[in-house]
């Protein structure tokens, strides 16, 4: 039997981004409705059940978007994608922490430092994607805004409500460029558009 020659151009490896971006959306919906104080309070019990979703979505959804991005050399989705999801990863283990060590007495600045540095890096992403679409550098301009809104409330103890507004939007600008990949990468054409980059390098 004649043996085939297999190397790595003989798997096509599909856009990964659709995946990606649904496992944002659903993570961003998920803490919106929580800094909203929509799902949070005395009547809803704690924030345990919020852990299964932002694992699975938020984290290894986006985990398995960037290796595929790097199988593919996209080192903006992979390296989005993969920080983003070591973010979905803490803030599930900070809330493993806090509802199930028994421990009362946190130090939540720390959290508050984790988010500065994500926000670093988002900057430098947002910078980065005015070469990619206009549909992901408005994600990352919501996303930028919403962890800037984040940083008073875990430094000063200001409301959440403005990050919540701003999650809620990451989630549906998600959801959304997350469609028009998947249904543009079928049709083969543009049904739902991205936007053409800002920053046209020549």
């Amino acid at each position: 039997m004649a043996e085939k020659n297999l190397n790595k151009d003989s798997f096509t490896i599909a856009e990964p981004a659709a995946l990606g971006l649904l496992g944002l959306a659903v993570a961003a919906l998920i803490l919106g409705v929580a800094d909203l104080g929509l799902s949070t309070g005395p009547e809803f019990g704690s924030k345990s059940l919020m852990i299964p979703w932002i694992l699975m979505f938020g984290a290894t959804s986006q985990l398995i978007a960037c290796l595929m991005d790097f199988k593919r050399n996209n080192i903006f989705g992979a390296t989005v994608f993969g920080t983003y999801a070591m973010t979905m990863y803490s803030i599930a283990i900070t809330l493993l922490i806090i509802n199930f060590s028994g421990e009362t007495n946190f130090e939540i600045f720390h959290y508050g430092f984790g988010l500065l540095a994500i926000l670093i890096f988002s900057l430098i992403a947002t910078i980065a994607s005015l070469m990619t679409n206009k549909a992901l550098f408005s994600i990352l301009i919501a996303v930028d805004i919403a962890v800037i809104a984040l940083l008073p409330h875990y430094f000063m103890g200001m409301s959440s409500i403005p990050a919540g507004i701003f999650l809620i939007i990451t989630s549906v600008l998600s959801f959304y460029t997350a469609a028009a990949v998947l249904i543009n990468t079928m049709a083969k054409k543009t049904v739902l558009p991205l936007g053409s980059a800002i920053w046209k390098i020549k």
